[in-house]
């Protein structure tokens, strides 16, 4: 019989160019060279705007491009970037710019946008886990390696889809709510079927035939609170399901939810090789949290490794060598319920190797947790991760009023 179907809001294109950058610094210089050869427009958006070498480099290039014609628009959040003294010269130059919810509770609530997205012209765009701000400092301090972080440049159809999400969130913040479904722009949506032994082919749907398996595809999925509330963890749910061999899956903040838990654990029963790289030390009650969820995933079989190398920002999986995501997008409440977030998916693409292989590198590179250590932990290491756990899931529901599962 057939496996499950999944409705998801994106829509699959082919024929597009796709770059894969690794550091805030290659990709810094790309956007950089982007945004002074634009022509007509330039869209940004970005939870942190820093007041920092980055950050006073692309403000000047906005403000160069404002000043020859281009039309530049900035989104910041209002909890990831403060009142910055380089934004009071904005408006003089010509560069628009908006802040979502400026406040910690403010018209949408709780939410942030914690998307990072550029666009320009109709030609460019980037998605992925970059901030505008150094990768090699962390709260002032110099890390020992730059952030492990990844986007992607996109040209080709998949552009479109990353503007209208920009034109879309720009909207909404003018008119200061949140715009009825029917006023916001429609979503091609795809479903994907599983086949026994068939590999996965993305089927049809409305208004269009989208690409099958076999010819280079990228998707973009946007997240929030009004269309698509699931679209993030549904795009995982689905490949996971659908692993065959390998799924690789790092991130700084993994507390998923149930669903995306028992995905997990299914493919490593099933005999996937399913490895998770866990970043460490950027959030505390994270870092006490996280581990109460190890029990069920090492008794399936996933192999968990906690990455201390460097601060890991990285929102990143693979999937067969065939699929994969990056993104902005972590595996907890606040971002796969709450937060405006912002993922690509690549399928058959050749940047899916490069991605695949710095996975392996950072899974070898950071520390394997031992079932056996695990299992012996002391009480009171095993009370407190029980804790941390519970204490965040009711802080999380509070916050995403039950969303979260």
């Amino acid at each position: 019989m057939p496996g499950p179907r999944y409705r998801t809001g994106y829509r699959l294109t082919v024929g597009n160019e796709v770059r894969l950058f690794a550091c805030g610094a290659s990709f810094f210089a790309a956007l950089l060279e982007r945004i002074d050869a634009a022509i007509t427009d330039v869209m940004l958006e970005t939870y942190i705007f820093a007041d920092d070498s980055v950050g006073h480099a692309v403000s000047a290039a906005l403000l160069r491009a404002a000043a020859r014609g281009v039309r530049v628009r900035v989104i910041t959040d209002g909890l990831g970037t403060g009142r910055l003294p380089l934004f009071n010269t904005w408006p003089a130059g010509g560069v628009a710019h908006r802040i979502y919810n400026p406040h910690l509770f403010g018209r949408f609530g709780f939410s942030r946008t914690h998307r990072k997205l550029a666009v320009i012209d109709q030609t460019f765009a980037y998605c992925g886990g970059i901030n505008i701000i150094r990768d090699d400092v962390q709260d002032g301090i110099l890390l020992p390696f730059p952030r492990w972080d990844f986007t992607v440049e996109l040209s080709g159809p998949a552009v479109a889809d990353v503007r209208a999400a920009f034109e879309q969130q720009w909207r909404r913040i003018q008119l200061g709510h949140r715009p009825s479904a029917s006023a916001l722009p429609s979503l091609n949506v795809t479903e994907a079927a599983d086949e026994p032994g068939k590999r996965p082919v993305w089927r049809r749907v409305r208004k269009r035939i989208l690409p099958t398996a076999g010819k280079p595809s990228v998707a973009f999925v946007a997240r929030d609170n009004l269309i698509n509330r699931r679209a993030i963890e549904k795009a995982y749910l689905v490949a996971i399901g659908q692993a065959r061999s390998e799924v690789l899956l790092a991130n700084p903040y993994f507390m998923p939810g149930r669903k995306l838990r028992r995905a997990l654990t299914l493919a490593a029963r099933r005999g996937v090789e399913v490895r998770l790289v866990i970043g460490k030390k950027e959030f505390a009650a994270l870092d006490y949290a996280v581990p109460f969820l190890y029990r069920s995933l090492l008794k399936a079989g996933v192999k968990i490794a906690e990455y201390e190398k460097t601060m890991l920002h990285g929102k990143v999986a693979v999937v067969d060598s065939n699929w994969c995501t990056v993104g902005s997008s972590n595996l907890d409440a606040l971002s796969l319920v709450l937060n405006n977030e912002a993922n690509v998916l690549l399928v058959l693409h050749p940047e899916i190797e490069l991605l695949r292989t710095a996975l392996l590198e950072a899974f070898d590179e950071a520390r394997c947790i031992d079932p056996a250590r695990y299992a012996a932990r002391p009480a009171g290491e095993r009370l407190l991760n029980w804790c941390a756990y519970t204490a965040y899931r009711a802080a999380m529901k509070l916050l995403t009023v039950g969303g979260y599962d």
